[in-house]
This record gives structure tokens, sequence and C-alpha cells, in this order.
């Protein structure tokens, strides 16, 4: 009796199927490729494995046994069992499986963010089935975030770099001098030079700008904050002068409440960086992304 199927029941299996299918052993010849007498000692070995008798074959022609007519159903299904499973097994080595985790830098410029939902949505048109998880974090959390591998990929500005890490360039934000409207270079704007500037109190970041014209030690700074929102109220007071991203004070500027010092002279771009650590690369799933995100920002 047939226990769990081998290989060899299989191939005799697809032999009998073929020559159900041709209507007898001499039509399946051509099918199958092979001789009638070689035809006949599989299928009569697949009986003896069976037990039981499938075919009658002879002089009076090929007819299946009613044992033989329900194992004809029972292989079909077998074998189309079969095919699901290797179907299936191919797609599980091809599709795109697991989560992704993502720390980004808060208010990104909106063209920046636009492309990282660009590149999402490259993503999701692959083979995939990945759950996203997306974190803000500052700059320097998200870096801890990553060596710790709790992250996948950071993406905002990184004022050093970590050996450990791969760091690559995906857009430029830029940084204007502003003033607030209380402030006696106000009415000035568009006018001011950096040497008037520089006669009057600073508000600046607590962490280093190395792109920024100029150093703390340069000018007055009788402030300090550690994100933008915080300088935005120290400049919106009208007591200090300080640096801001572009697109994150137009608001203000459309209100009357802030105003550009001298946007010529007195900029600087910052880098945004797209980071992963430098082993990660040999995870599919991030390296699909990383493509997609280079793609966009082409």
């Amino acid at each position: 009796m047939l226990g769990q199927p081998s290989d060899l029941d299989l191939r005799l299996i697809r032999v009998f199927l073929a020559v159900v299918d041709a209507g007898g052993i001499t039509p399946a010849q051509a099918t199958l490729n092979v001789g009638q007498s070689t035809i006949s000692t599989q299928l009569s070995t697949l009986e003896t494995r069976l037990g039981y008798r499938l075919c009658e074959r002879g002089r009076s022609g090929f007819r299946l046994t009613a044992r033989g007519e329900r194992f004809v159903d029972s292989a079909r299904k077998l074998l189309c069992a079969l095919d699901v499973f290797s179907a299936e097994a191919r797609k599980v080595g091809r599709t795109l499986v697991g989560t992704l985790n993502l720390g980004l830098i808060g208010h990104a410029p909106v063209n920046a963010n636009a492309r990282i939902s660009q590149a999402i949505e490259r993503f999701r048109q692959r083979d995939e089935s990945v759950h996203f998880t997306v974190s803000v974090r500052p700059p320097g959390e998200l870096e801890g975030l990553l060596l710790d591998n709790k992250i996948h990929m950071a993406i905002g500005y990184f004022w050093h770099r970590v050996p450990a890490l791969d760091y690559t360039t995906i857009f430029h934000e830029t940084q204007l001098a502003y003033a607030g409207r209380g402030h006696p270079l106000f009415s000035k704007a568009g006018d001011v030079t950096p040497a008037q500037a520089l006669a009057h109190a600073w508000a600046w970041r607590s962490y280093p700008l190395p792109e920024a014209a100029g150093s703390p030690a340069e000018r007055p700074v009788t402030a300090v904050a550690d994100n933008m929102e915080a300088v935005a109220m120290l400049v919106l007071s009208g007591r200090h002068l300080g640096y801001l991203p572009e697109h994150f004070a137009a608001p203000y500027v459309a209100l009357g409440l802030l105003t550009p010092l001298a946007p010529a002279a007195m900029r600087y771009e910052v880098p945004f960086d797209m980071v992963v650590r430098r082993d990660a690369r040999r995870n599919d799933l991030l390296a699909a992304f990383i493509a997609d995100m280079k793609a966009v920002h082409a």
C-alpha cells in the first residue's frame, strides 16, 4: 500500500494520468516519448505500490477500473496542490516580507517629504508584504537608534559622521537669517549687511552647524536652542536675530512676523542625508527601499 508519495510515486502518477488523457498506452507513447513496454512496466509498478489494479489493458483496449476512476480524481487533486505549493514557494522567495522602521527629523521641507512619500509609493508597487513604522526624533537620537538596530534608516540633518553608518546626501535645505517684527533691523530687511547684523544679539543652535556662515564666537549670541521652534520663538521676540529654514519661516513671513535680513548674503545650505548601518545593505527589504529613495532623488 502506498504511503507518503515519493518522487518515484509522483513520476508514476504523472505517467498514469498521461495514459488516461491520451486514451491508452499506445497513443501515450508520443506524449511520454518512451516505448509501450516501459509505460506498461511503470503502470504495473504503480499498481503494485498501491495494492490494486488501476486499468485493464491488452487486446481489448484500455479501460479504467472502478478504483482507477476514483484514483484519477485523487491524483489530479494531488498534482494540482503540488503546483499551487510550488508557485507559492517561488513567490515567497521573491516577496519582500517584514518590517521597515524609518526615523525622520521633524519639519523637513515639503518637497523633501513629498519625495520620501514617492519612494514609499514606489516601494509599495513591488511584490511585498511589509509593515512600515515611522518615528520622528532629533538627529542624535536617530543615530543612536540606528546603531542599536532599532530603526533601519534615518533621514535628516547630521552634523558629524559615525564610522559605522553610511551617509548619502539626498537634498539640501536653505537657511536664512531672520529678524522679528519688533527688531530694529526689521524695517531695513533686504539692505542689511552681515556687519550690521553682527552688531545685534543672536539666537544660535546648541549643536554644531558646520555649514553656517561664521561661528557663534564671531557674533554676540545671547540665547541658544536645540530645535528650530525654539529659535523661531527667540527671533519672534524681536530681541534676537537667527537662522531658520526658509520653508519653516515662510508662514511667519506671510503674516508679517518675520523677515529675512539679506537672502542673498546671509544664507547657507544644509545637507539632508539618508543614513543606514554599513552592514545593513545585506537586508533585501532595506536595499530595495534604498534603491527607491535614490530613484526619486535622482
